[in-house]
């Protein structure tokens, strides 16, 4: 198997438009054509793993913390980024990372961690809006089925569970062809009407330029008349965060307990306790802290996730838990995930979870 066969796998899941501008994530190190011996997977890169990495004969990390997110200039070896790319690119091995594009996407870190948790309403805390367009393009009845089906492969259509989904609507469409066209129908000089359905589809923005061309690839006309507007509405299925709901009230020092037990924590750091039960939590993998007001918002009674600073925790303000469980201790889930995702679509593909822990945070 080729590399990019799993790129393309990968990043139908979590597209690199989603990443932050701060972001690294996508192949960092190797080269797209070649064959792949296996994959390690990880939260991080670090020199142990690379070796790892070589002695299990597998030529391809896939990691959910990128390297180099400040970029390199020199490769010298002077410190252990350095080093990794160094040691990558004499054994052949390819690093790839999808980092906060996996963060942002239905189904991504914060989903598992929900998961794991056995939350059920799901849905995400903070959704992402101007993400979202809506393609408007007439076309012969006739051909109506096949532009809508091409227009679908390329990925418009989906509204939350649902895929193909679409406007349609019949009319009569004018046009007088010139003497240097070549009218599909209708003859050059005469004011032609034609039966046409006017077709309206919800695409994500990163897809505008393939739906585009599937269209226009399947549409019969010579000019296609088509419309793209962007849309305000809040894209549901984009976005950081997960809040959902316990199948069972349960108390706060219990929910904390089985919190810590869940992740494998050393430590849960939290606010002070609020006598209430625990049916409504929120979660972030990371560093979420920026996401505590939308979980207030949210009615949550707990909100788990990572990195809160000192007097972040003030503005917890008595109306929510503070539950930090480390940022590592959040996104180990991504390695699982990255498994399930792989599997599910390679089943013979050999994929190993690492054997190292990464983790750069000890605790007495």
């Amino acid at each position: 198997m080729k590399l990019k066969e799993i790129i393309s796998y990968i990043e139908s899941f979590a597209p690199l438009a989603y990443q932050e501008d701060y972001d690294n994530a996508g192949l960092i190190v190797g080269n797209s054509e070649m064959e792949l011996t296996g994959a390690l997977l990880t939260v991080d890169v670090t020199e142990e793993i690379v070796e790892e990495a070589i002695k299990k004969n597998l030529n391809l990390i896939l990691t959910h913390h990128p390297i180099a997110l400040s970029g390199l200039k020199k490769i010298t070896g002077k410190d252990f980024t350095e080093r990794i790319v160094i040691k990558a690119i004499k054994n052949d091995i390819a690093i790839y990372a999808s980092h906060t594009n996996l963060d942002s996407v239905w189904g991504g870190v914060s989903s598992k961690i929900a998961d794991k948790l056995k939350l059920s309403n799901q849905k995400v805390l903070a959704p992402v809006s101007d993400q979202l367009f809506k393609l408007v393009y007439f076309v012969p009845v006739d051909h109506a089925e096949k532009t809508r089906n091409a227009v679908f492969e390329a990925g418009a259509g989906t509204i939350g569970d649902y895929d193909s989904a679409s406007f349609n609507s019949e009319g009569k469409g004018t046009f007088k062809a010139g003497q240097a066209a070549n009218p599909f129908v209708g003859n050059k000089g005469e004011l032609h009407v034609e039966d046409e359905m006017r077709i309206e589809i919800i695409f994500p923005k990163y897809l505008k330029n393939k739906v585009v061309k599937a269209l226009i690839e399947s549409h019969p006309y010579e000019e296609v008349a088509y419309d793209i507007y962007s849309l305000e509405n809040d894209f549901n299925r984009l976005g950081y965060g997960i809040v959902g709901d316990l199948e069972n009230e349960i108390s706060e020092i219990d929910f904390l307990n089985e919190l810590k037990g869940c992740f494998s924590a050393k430590c849960v750091r939290y606010t002070k306790l609020l006598n209430k039960s625990v049916k409504r939590v929120a979660v972030c993998g990371g560093s979420g802290s920026f996401l505590l007001k939308n979980a207030i918002k949210e009615n949550a009674d707990v909100f788990v996730s990572g990195d809160f600073k000192y007097h972040q925790f003030f503005e917890a303000e008595g109306k929510i838990v503070i539950a930090d469980i480390g940022h590592f201790e959040s996104e180990q889930v991504t390695k699982e995930l990255f498994y399930e995702l792989l599997i599910k679509k390679f089943p013979k593909f050999a994929v190993h979870l690492t054997e190292v822990n990464s983790n750069p945070i000890n605790y007495l």
